[in-house]
């Protein structure tokens, strides 16, 4: 219990000097710290034992106008676990950083000490936009949105494209953004003080970004593989006359009369399929083949790059992402005007944006909606939670949220126009009809027919090196806050571990994310990626946020998460923000998760289709990141003291304050 304190009473933090100085009425700083005043509203926490006061301790400790309660710094602990000198004097803050610990000593007491130091922070507001931008920007911008949207209706997809985002992706940006950013930590920890049993899901999203890194990086090689293949006079993926060619290989930007029949084959694609990938050499997943040392050497110079960019942390990624984020623009402006001045251009614009309104009577129009807004702005993942853990305590995450969000869905749409616009220039050219040219989906849309129209191009060395340079410099920006989310969230739950340490930890992760990609290095490795990229992220990742959603609005509180918004902006998120995090947002995520395990998609992947054994295997790998929630539950409640209820109510209330920067002190959310 809190003591209570009398007219002549003083607690200072780390100073000796009398209050008698301070003015009647109001606070005074001593050596930089918060001194009480006895008619002060602010009243310290005398127990030394009640550092983080429990949820039922509420009424008990004293509280500020702003909900939280000062907390007395800790004596300093020895390595036995006794109190040294307790007439010491710490050192006096000069930062709103300065943290306060409890009397807790021993192992756990070192751990808290170590959890509270000052945090890194992003050197400036505009590295972590360009950072989130750079993250939420990738090559599903490029490559996935256009078709998704040529395919459900062209222009008319883009209203329930609009729709998700505004009552589905929007919010859940917001949400991991105002949490990472008022709890500072990590897809780990943070559960710690939000809903403990829940602590699970971070175990998960970090498996599910080891995953993607295990294919993601490898789509990189190939575009490291072609820019390489750039710097010649003449393209090679222009003729039919090198070593990989058959005797089905057409160009019909020849100057010969060439007719195009069902059997031609362009020398685009006999490059991706026959030099690049290598697929012919492999039987399919059952007989991957051998492993090609081209791409190998590709990918491990991408791990170097990674390992570089982000080793210490954001301070370096930060000016790293000062290129990788906007030089991607840069080159998408120079191939919209370049498509735009193509003859036939005006076909696949046409194309692109012709609205068929039927198709919005068809369910898997709006699945299709939602599950592309939801993972081209990427919650889940533990990466915004990781970014935003970095910003100041009262940075304007509301606004970044916005602008981020529309950069995106903008970029989305503008990249549509920089594809359709070539895909039209090659309609002319063959004289075909766009639908015929655009049956290319995924990667093969920009490494066979996309390269195949910069091929024909004028200065088209000159285009294929940048870009390939665009494709690298978006992928990068992915794999830096991928990674980024693991290695946050694992320095803060292991702090006494790593902390010191986090250069040989990011060497570990990327060495063992560099061998967790062999598999994808085969000559069948783009059956592999196909098969990762289908079952091993999307419905795992769809579930993660569907309970992380639900912890939040539901066991956290919606009603408190508002209050911890408030604490930073100043303002209480509206009606509309609180409906969407309590029901439309989770309804949202339980809709494309059910519709997809409903209709699990038919995989093919050039002439192989897969066998019924690889869904299995699918699903196998998206549950084996999944199940990390479930099992962390029966754990919590098996060490957790008491009945099945206490256990349970125990489980289910923040065991962790939350640590408030307030004036030169850091404060306890109680």
């Amino acid at each position: 219990m809190e003591k209570k304190a009398t007219s002549n009473e003083t607690e200072p933090l780390t100073s000796k000097k009398d209050v008698s100085d301070c003015n009647k009425g109001e606070d005074c700083k001593e050596n930089g710290l918060l001194v009480r005043n006895p008619k002060s509203a602010l009243r310290l926490v005398e127990d030394g034992n009640k550092a983080h006061p429990s949820q039922g301790d509420k009424g008990e400790a004293a509280q500020i106008s702003n909900g939280y309660s000062g907390v007395q710094s800790s004596v300093p602990c020895n390595g036995m676990g006794e109190v040294e000198d307790a007439q010491c004097t710490a050192p006096a803050a000069t930062t709103t950083t300065t943290t306060t610990t409890s009397t807790t000593c021993g192992a756990e007491g070192q751990q808290q000490l170590m959890e509270l130091e000052e945090r890194e922070t992003w050197s400036k507001k505009i590295d972590f936009l360009l950072s989130v931008i750079g993250y939420a920007v990738d090559l599903g911008n490029v490559w996935r949105f256009p078709y998704i949207c040529y395919q459900n209706g062209g222009g008319a997809f883009l209203i329930p494209y609009t729709i998700m985002a505004i009552f589905g992706g929007i919010p859940l940006f917001y949400m991991e953004l105002a949490l990472g950013q008022y709890h500072r930590n990590g897809c780990i920890s943070i559960w710690r003080k939000i809903c403990p049993i829940f602590k699970g899901i971070g175990f998960a999203i970090c498996i599910i970004d080891l995953y993607v890194a295990s294919y993601y990086n490898t789509i990189m090689a190939w575009a490291f593989y072609y820019l390489v293949s750039s710097f010649t006079a003449e393209l090679p993926w222009t003729s039919c006359t090198n070593a990989w060619n058959t005797g089905n290989c057409t160009n019909y930007f020849s100057k010969d009369n060439v007719s195009w029949s069902l059997h031609s084959i362009s020398p685009a694609e006999e490059f991706y399929t026959r030099q690049v990938l290598q697929v012919h050499r492999s039987n399919g997943l059952d007989d991957l083949g051998g492993i090609s040392w081209q791409l190998t050497l590709c990918l491990l110079l991408i791990f170097t790059i990674v390992y570089f960019s982000i080793w210490k942390g954001v301070k370096t990624s930060g000016k790293v992402v000062w290129v990788t984020a906007t030089f991607p623009y840069v080159i998408l402006f120079i191939l919209l005007v370049r498509g735009a001045t193509l003859p036939g251009a005006w076909r696949g614009v046409l194309y692109y944006l012709k609205p068929d309104w039927q198709k919005l009577l068809a369910t898997e129009v709006w699945v299709d909606a939602a599950a592309q807004i939801f993972f081209s702005l990427g919650p889940g993942f533990g990466v915004l939670l990781a970014y935003a853990s970095y910003n100041k305590f009262h940075n304007n995450c509301y606004q970044d949220a916005l602008v981020t969000s529309t950069v995106n869905c903008v970029t989305s749409f503008v990249s549509g126009f920089v594809i359709f616009t070539v895909l039209g220039y090659m309609a002319e050219m063959r004289n075909e009809d766009v639908s015929e040219v655009a049956k290319d989906t995924g990667p093969s849309l920009l490494f066979i027919t996309y390269a195949e129209a910069i091929a024909n191009m004028p200065a088209s060395t000159f285009f294929a090196i940048i870009f390939f340079l665009m494709l690298l410099t978006l992928g990068l920006d992915s794999t830096f806050a991928g990674l980024e989310g693991v290695i946050t969230g694992v320095l803060d739950e292991f702090p006494h571990v790593w902390s010191k340490r986090r250069e040989l930890f990011v060497l570990g992760l990327t060495i063992v994310c560099f061998l967790g990609s062999l598999a994808t290095l085969t000559f069948g490795g783009a059956y592999v990626v196909k098969l990762f990229e289908e079952y091993a992220t999307g419905p795992a990742v769809l579930s993660v946020v569907f309970l992380e959603a639900v912890a939040v609005a539901w066991f956290y509180g919606i009603t408190q998460f508002c209050n911890d918004v408030k604490e930073m902006l100043g303002f209480t998120p509206g009606w509309y923000w609180r409906v969407c995090w309590v029901a439309i947002t989770p309804i949202f995520l339980l809709f494309v998760t059910c519709s997809f395990l409903s209709n699990p998609p038919e995989l093919r992947l050039f002439d192989y289709n897969y066998p019924y054994w690889t869904t299995v295997v699918g699903y196998c790998i998206g549950t084996s990141s999944v199940m990390c929630i479930p099992i962390y539950m029966v754990y919590r409640l098996i060490i957790t003291p008491g009945t099945l209820k206490e256990r349970v109510l125990k489980s289910i209330t923040p065991e962790t304050a939350t640590e408030i920067p307030f004036g030169d002190i850091r404060m306890n959310a109680v």
